[in-house]
C-alpha cells in the first residue's frame, strides 16, 4: 500500500520502487514509529477524530505489531516503501478500516523526524552508558599502577616524566567531554516535532505540549518549516560519535605503539589480539587497529551527512532519506568501538619497569633541572641554555643522567648546586608538579578521586 496515489494515473516503475525504497535500513525505527503512532492516536482522540474505543483498538494493534516485529519472519516478503508504510499496512490488517484515520493531520515528514529523534535518544543513552563503562575501566587501570612513571611525549619524542595515572586521566577527560557531547545531542534531539505537518503546521488543534509529555520530550519545536528540513540533531549525534572515535583512535595508536616490541610497556590480553596465518610468533593488536580503522568510517558518515544537507532548499527534500545509513552506521560503530575499548583497557597489563627505564635513560629531567636553576635565581633563559649544554655534553660522552655526580655537575656549571643532582631522578621532578591538573603524586591522587566522584554523578 501507499500513503499517497490519488493524483497519479499510474504507479511508480519497478526501477523507481527499488531505487527509492528504504525499508531495508529504516526498519530499525519500527519501535519508535509504533511509540510515536500510539501517542498520535491518543492525540487524535483528544481532538475527536478517534473515539475512545477506536483509539484503544489502534493502540492494542500497535502493541501486537511491536511483539511480532521482534521476529525475523515479520519482514519476510515485505515490499513496502518504508517502515512507516509497513506499520500502517500491518495496522490495517489488525484494526481494519479505522487504521485509515491514523494519519489524519500528520505528515510523513514530521513522522520521520519524530521516529529518528526517539531512536536517537536511546542511542545517546547507549553511548553514554558505554562511555561510563570505559571511563571506569580507565580509572581501574590507573589504580592498579598508582606510582608508575612513564615518559610523556611531544612530537613522539620523550619530553617529560609523568605518572601513568596522569596519562590515563588525560583520556578520562576526553571521554568525559564525549559523555557531555552525547548529552547535548540528546537534549537537542529531545524536542517534539509532531504537529508541524508537512511544512505549514497541522490543520487540527492538537495539544502539542500534551503529546510532548506523552513521549517524554522536553519541549516542542517552534517552526514547522524548520522541522521539515532539519537534521541538525542527527548531525549533532554523528559529530559526537566522530569526536569519540577520534579519541578512541588516539588511544588505539598509543597502545599499538606501547605494546610493540620497540616499546614493550604494555601487554595486551590474548582475548583482544590475534595471530598470523604464516608467522607463529605474532601477537597482533587487531582490536585496536580495527578501532582506529572504524574511526575513519564514522568520520565518513559525518562528511556524508554534511554534504547531503549542505545545499538543500527549504523544506523537505527526498535527499534527506539518505541521512539514515550514515546515522545508523555511526551509532553502531561508536557503540561497538566503545565496548571493544573497554575490554582492551580492562585486560591490559603495564610493565612499570620498562617505561621507568625509558624515562631514566633519557633526558626527560631537563625541564626539572632548568626549573630548579630558575627557582635558585638563574634567569630561565640562561637556565635553559645551561641545561641544553649539559645535555649536549652528556650525549657526547654517552652519559646517562644517573651517571653524573653532584660534584661533576657543579664543575660543569657552578649554578648547579648539590641538591639539584636529585633532579636527575625523574621521580624527583614529579614532586614539583603538584599544581592542580599537574602530574605530582598528590595532584594525581586528588584528580583520581575527583574523577571517580564525577563518574558516579554522570552515571546517576
Amino acid at each position: 500500500m501507499k500513503l499517497w496515489g490519488g493524483r497519479f494515473e499510474t504507479g511508480p516503475s519497478e526501477v523507481f520502487e527499488r531505487f527509492s525504497g528504504s525499508l531495508d535500513f529504516d526498519r530499525r525505527l519500527i519501535d519508535a514509529d509504533i511509540r510515536g503512532s500510539q501517542a498520535f492516536a491518543r492525540a487524535l482522540e483528544r481532538v475527536g477524530i478517534l473515539t475512545e474505543d477506536e483509539r484503544a483498538r489502534i493502540v492494542a494493534a500497535f502493541d501486537q505489531i511491536r511483539t511480532e516485529a521482534a521476529q525475523p519472519a515479520f519482514y519476510e516478503g515485505a515490499s513496502d516503501e518504508d517502515v512507516h508504510t509497513l506499520v500502517i499496512r500491518k495496522l490495517k490488517e489488525k484494526a481494519g478500516a479505522i487504521a485509515d484515520k491514523i494519519h489524519t493531520g500528520r505528515s510523513r515528514n514530521e513522522q520521520v523526524s519524530l521516529d529518528t529523534r526517539l531512536w536517537l535518544r536511546d542511542e545517546c543513552d547507549r553511548a553514554r552508558g558505554l562511555l561510563a563503562g570505559l571511563m571506569q575501566a580507565v580509572l581501574d587501570l590507573a589504580g592498579r599502577y598508582p606510582d608508575a612513571v612513564i615518559p610523556g611525549y611531544t612530537h613522539m619524542r620523550r619530553a617529560q616524566a609523568v605518572l601513568w595515572p596522569h596519562y590515563l586521566l588525560a583520556y578520562f577527560e576526553m571521554f568525559a567531554r564525549d559523555f557531555e557531547r552525547f548529552g547535548e545531542a540528546r537534549r537537542r534531539a529531545n524536542v517534539l516535532p509532531l504537529g508541524s505537518g508537512a511544512l505549514a503546521g497541522s490543520g487540527f488543534p492538537f495539544d502539542r505540549e500534551a503529546m510532548a509529555r506523552d513521549l517524554d520530550f522536553d519541549s516542542i519545536t517552534r517552526n514547522s518549516m524548520d522541522v521539515s528540513g532539519d537534521r541538525d540533531f542527527a548531525l549533532d549525534f554523528v559529530y559526537a560519535a566522530t569526536v569519540t572515535m577520534i579519541h578512541l583512535s588516539r588511544l588505539a595508536e598509543d597502545w599499538i605503539l606501547y605494546s610493540s616490541e620497540e616499546f614493550g610497556w604494555l601487554e595486551l590480553a590474548d582475548g583482544v589480539t590475534s595471530g598470523s596465518s604464516l608467522m607463529p610468533q605474532k601477537k597482533n593488536p587487531d582490536s585496536l587497529e580495527l578501532i582506529r580503522g572504524k574511526a575513519g568510517r564514522v568520520m565518513g558518515c559525518l562528511t556524508s551527512l554534511l554534504v547531503t544537507m549542505k545545499g538543500l532548499p527549504m523544506t523537505y527534500n527526498r535527499d534527506m532519506q539518505e541521512d539514515k545509513v550514515p546515522l545508523f552506521q555511526a551509532a553502531d560503530e561508536v557503540a561497538g568501538s566503545l565496548e571493544m575499548a573497554r575490554v582492551v583497557v580492562e585486560s591490559a597489563v603495564l610493565k612499570p619497569s620498562v617505561p621507568l627505564a625509558a624515562a631514566e635513560q633519557s633526558w626527560v629531567v631537563s625541564t626539572d633541572l632548568a626549573e630548579a636553576l630558575a627557582r635558585a635565581g638563574t634567569p630561565f633563559h640562561q637556565a635553559h641554555q645551561i641545561v641544553g649544554r649539559f645535555v649536549l655534553e652528556s650525549i657526547r660522552q654517552s652519559k646517562q643522567p644517573s651517571a653524573w655526580t653532584a660534584e661533576e655537575m657543579h664543575a660543569f656549571a657552578p649554578e648547579f648546586s648539590a641538591e639539584m643532582a636529585t633532579f636527575l631522578d625523574p621521580r624527583r621532578g614529579l614532586e614539583t608538579r603538584e599544581i592542580p591538573g599537574g602530574t605530582g603524586p598528590k595532584a594525581v591522587a586528588a584528580a583520581l578521586a575527583q574523577a571517580s566522584q564525577r563518574l558516579k554523578e554522570m552515571a546517576s
